[in-house]
């Protein structure tokens, strides 16, 4: 049927390993397999199952203390470790085999994605080892209540959407625990207007500067947002239905053909 991956993507904070643990809950209920998998050198705990974890080919930890390197410096030598070494990242892919769909649980630096190459190379040879690859960029639903933050989320998902050059799904988390009905009602408006309607103390030049980028986002359309509540089954389907569009997984499925028993059904119907 084919390979298929979702990086997931976002700021550090917003949900990610919480996003991979809800996902792979939810498929092992509808019976459906799908694998995690952690890529964050710097992770320190997670719920999901990790089929596999960057940490045993390179750590943060022992990076900075060897090196001398900050947090920042320190992750983006390990993700180009990684690359250098894709030897190892291909050989656990393979433990898989080939019909097989995975959530990389990527690092919290948005630097990552947004202009350094090491994601977009990486990215690219994933493709290049013929899987199919949707990145996934979450955001904390409370930026969504505060028009700066919303405004400098949406600015971040569009630059790691054209750096990396992949189908791109948005997905706001910790919706169970935000006002939902007042962020339905933001996505329902316009960026520009929203900003008008929440944002009164900002000085004026800076209201007409965010409801400028806020008018390119609406005029072009090219930032939108699904909501996840981890606690509501048909939000968490919602997700997964729209991942599955944007990497086309199941498109390669066969119908099944009628089981002998039910076709004996159909006729004593």
């Amino acid at each position: 049927m084919g390979k298929f991956i979702q990086l997931v993507i976002g700021p550090a904070g917003v949900g990610k390993s919480s996003y991979c643990k809800t996902i792979q809950d939810h498929c092992r209920l509808s019976k459906r397999t799908m694998q995690v998998a952690n890529l964050d050198p710097a992770a320190e705990h997670f719920t999901y199952d990790a089929a596999f974890d960057v940490r045993d080919l390179v750590n943060l930890d022992q990076v900075m203390e060897e090196f001398g390197y900050g947090p920042n410096g320190g992750l983006v030598y390990c993700m180009e470790y990684l690359y250098q070494n894709s030897d190892w990242l291909h050989d656990e892919l393979d433990n898989f085999g080939d019909d097989e769909y995975i959530l990389l649980d990527c690092p919290g630096q948005i630097e990552l994605y947004s202009h350094l190459p090491i994601m977009h190379n990486l990215a690219r040879l994933l493709t290049s080892w013929g899987y199919r690859v949707a990145s996934v960029y979450l955001l904390d639903a409370l930026f969504v209540l505060e028009p700066a933050k919303f405004i400098s989320g949406c600015m971040l998902s569009l630059s790691c959407m054209l750096h990396l050059e992949l189908p791109h799904i948005n997905v706001i988390t910790k919706c169970d625990i935000a006002d939902k009905e007042q962020i339905e009602a933001i996505l329902d408006k316009e960026g520009s207007s929203f900003i008008s309607s929440l944002d009164k103390k900002s000085p004026a030049k800076l209201r007409r500067f965010t409801n400028a980028i806020g008018s390119v986002i609406d005029d072009f359309m090219i930032v939108s947002f699904v909501m996840l509540d981890v606690t509501d089954e048909e939000s968490i389907d919602d997700v997964l239905n729209r991942t599955d569009h944007a990497i086309q997984y199941g498109e390669d499925i066969e119908p099944k053909e009628p089981k002998d028993e039910d076709m004996d059904n159909e006729h004593d119907g």
